[in-house]
């Protein structure tokens, strides 16, 4: 099963580190202005050139025990490219140590070396010899690399002819042969079709049970669950925090879809009050509202299991939607009720007052209802739109209020098989002995 490396983690043996990096830095200047043309430097031979710096690693510290996995996660320019090129010395750090015990294998820039006017062996070679094989171990290997590649028809091309799927296909396929103890990963699990990235899961679980000591940087939460032992995760330069990979990816998931987070406010276009009981709604414009008026949604709101108003639900976890109204005319039996959505405006999920009763009373000018429904949060992951709405009971459907995917919140989660929603379920299968020889 794929989750069997979150299920059964593997215990590490007790050997000294492969990998330790103590309070590594590293700052980039960069030029505030730059100078493009020779004519722009003969006008201006003296001009200094001023600098900003930036601070890409800072205070990075930890150690990578022989054979484990290690996850390295974080938002776009946090240092996870940074830290591997440090680490191979790609870039020279300006404090701080690196110890890495063993031979050394990167997955950082795949190709680097090809040349675009030579067929696949002598690129496989040129290649291979970068990596750290010899150019008769490049050679030996060649056909293994082929066959991985499935590149055996265009072996005689130029590699100017391949597609840039191709070329990083035989890239990957070069970098395994290589034989490290230490292994630098920079997302390279997106290469060709699904066919060929199912053949590089099946590489890194080989790798992982064969006990290589694997440093992987990714934005795959699914692929960190799947393969890793640990994770790391980076924000501005810094370790934000380190240890499980569920906490990891959680927490992974919830900086980013906070960053784009609307600003807090009711869910209406909205009375004058403030939120009653220090309530903060999460609200999705655009709005569309319509009802004949006689009751008012005046708040809408998300909670959590721990009944606190949130912007994130996790999977798994119960959640509430809440809203309040105010009346303003006498209703008789009104019915209220929700609706979920995803981005598509794909309908997920409805539910209202007729599923407990179908009578909820009169109501009378001046008061307020306040409705909720309760669940266990489904979801696929990413952000989750809610429609609350009050309507007349009897036939047709009449509108009170109602507001249109005013109330949002973000699933947060690593489970995602494609569908809209993650039911809770079994996944089994049997298997029935050969009774004889098959038919001819």
């Amino acid at each position: 099963m794929s989750t069997a490396a979150s299920r059964y983690p593997r215990t590490v043996p007790e050997t000294p580190p492969a990998v330790v990096v103590d309070d590594l830095n590293k700052v980039f200047r960069i030029p505030k202005d730059q100078v493009h043309t020779f004519k722009e430097r003969a006008l201006h031979p003296f001009r200094r050139t001023s600098y900003r710096h930036f601070q890409a690693l800072e205070g990075i510290s930890f150690s990578v025990p022989r054979g484990e996995f290690l996850g390295i996660v974080g938002r776009n320019g946090s240092g996870k490219s940074t830290l591997l090129k440090c680490l191979a010395g790609i870039y020279r750090p300006d404090s701080g140590r690196i110890f890495v015990d063993g031979r050394l294998s990167t997955f950082i820039e795949l190709g680097v070396g090809f040349n675009p006017d030579l067929a696949a062996l002598d690129n496989v070679v040129i290649n291979g010899v970068m990596l750290g094989l010899t150019p008769s171990q490049a050679r030996e290997r060649y056909e293994r690399i082929l066959d991985f590649s499935e590149l055996h028809d265009f072996q005689e091309l130029k590699l100017k002819n391949y597609s840039s799927g191709m070329q990083v296909r035989l890239a990957f396929s070069v970098a395994i042969q290589v034989d490290a103890d230490v292994m630098l990963i920079d997302e390279v699990l997106a290469v060709g079709d699904a066919a060929f990235q199912q053949k590089c899961f099946d590489v890194f679980g080989r790798l992982r049970d064969e006990g290589k000591t694997i440093m992987f940087v990714t934005h795959d939460m699914g692929s960190v669950i799947r393969f890793c032992d640990r994770a790391i995760l980076l924000e501005q330069g810094r370790i934000r925090q380190i240890g499980d990979v569920h906490d990891i990816s959680n927490e992974y998931l919830e900086m980013n879809f906070s960053r784009d987070e609307e600003p807090q406010q009711a869910a209406v276009a909205m009375a004058d009050d403030p939120p009653a009981d220090g309530k903060a709604p999460v609200a999705a414009p655009p709005r569309t509202r319509f009802g004949d008026g006689k009751a008012e949604i005046v708040e809408a709101w998300v909670e959590n299991e721990h009944g606190e108003p949130s912007r994130t639900v996790r999977q798994g976890r119960p959640c509430r939607l809440v809203v309040r109204a105010h009346v303003h005319e006498p209703l008789e039996n009104p019915i209220f009720g929700v609706t979920f959505e995803d981005t598509e405006r794909h309908p997920l999920f409805a539910t209202n007052s007729l599923t407990v009763t179908e009578r909820t009373g009169a109501f009378a000018p001046g008061e307020v209802v306040e409705f909720s429904a309760a669940f266990e949060n489904a979801f696929a992951p990413g952000r989750i739109y809610a429609t609350p709405a009050l309507a007349h009971g009897g036939g047709g459907v009449k509108w009170i209020d109602r507001m249109e995917r005013s109330v949002s919140f973000i699933s947060t989660g690593v489970e995602s098989h494609g569908g809209l929603v993650n039911l809770p379920h079994d996944f089994a299968w049997t298997k029935t002995p050969a009774t004889g020889s098959p038919a001819r």
